[in-house]
């Protein structure tokens, strides 16, 4: 069950000490309606100064500096950046980085976050898939850059597929759907299709090496929990935005 807390910790990384990853919900902030309550999206219509008093608010939860934090303004692509320092960034759709205490945020309210962790080479990836992003397979794209900067092998690798929009309630046109392979989508007969972004994105990191055993996945959707979580689609474009975060912290020797 659900409980109105500003974060949720993922448990699947709960093994691995040097890891911190969680992702926000809507609770515990001081945005008003529509973007009531912890909304974290800077490019929303939300008072600048609500939105930096609830990132302030995040990285209290997580127990690190704001300025810890590495971002990028998200467009829906595959492109991957290599976070060496913390900050904000434009254009890219994943973020990977093998340094300590800097901590991968991506920005999400129905696409889909994925968060991966190497515990043997101790690199990291946060990746934001919309459909657009998951078309142009954005995850392979991170697993392949982590794998090219630091060694990585992905059998090492755990990944977690993060809240977003169901494959029930994510209802598109035949165009859209003509994208996604049979196992991710189902015909309706208005000539719409359901199309489900987090199997998507499992059989991308399947695809890419990692073991099915090390793969897990939010029960949890934006669009039916609405109530904790924001939900562009259900909202109808006026709503918040939450994060999803990774960072390899600092083990005192």
């Amino acid at each position: 069950m659900l409980h109105p807390s500003p974060i949720r910790y993922i448990d699947h990384f709960n093994a691995f000490p040097a890891i911190r990853a969680v992702e926000s919900t809507r609770h515990g902030g001081v945005s008003t309606v529509p973007y009531a309550s912890l909304n974290l999206g800077i490019y929303t219509d939300d008072d600048p100064e609500d939105v930096a008093q609830n990132l302030a608010i995040l990285c209290q939860h997580l127990g690190i500096n704001k300025d810890r934090l590495a971002s990028s303004h998200q467009v829906h692509d595959n492109k991957v950046l290599h976070v060496e320092t913390p900050g904000h960034f434009e254009g890219y759709d994943a973020l990977i980085t093998n340094q300590p205490d800097v901590f991968l945020a991506v920005t999400i309210a129905d696409c889909t976050p994925i968060l991966i962790f190497d515990p043997i080479k101790k690199s990291i990836a946060a990746v934001h898939a919309g459909w657009r992003g998951t078309v142009k397979q954005v995850v392979r794209a991170a697993i392949d850059e982590i794998t090219k900067a630091f060694g990585t092998n992905p059998g090492h690798c755990f990944a977690y597929v993060g809240t977003c929009i169901d494959g029930d309630s994510y209802e598109v046109d035949h165009e859209v759907a003509s994208h996604f392979p049979a196992s991710c989508k189902k015909a309706l007969p208005n000539n719409k299709f359901l199309v489900d972004l987090k199997v998507a994105n499992k059989l991308q990191l399947l695809k890419a090496g990692i073991p099915q055993s090390q793969i897990a996945i939010s029960p949890y959707s934006t669009f039916l929990d609405n109530e904790h979580f924001f939900s562009h689609r259900k909202e109808k474009g006026l709503t918040g935005r939450m994060m999803a975060v990774i960072g390899l912290k600092k083990l005192d020797t």
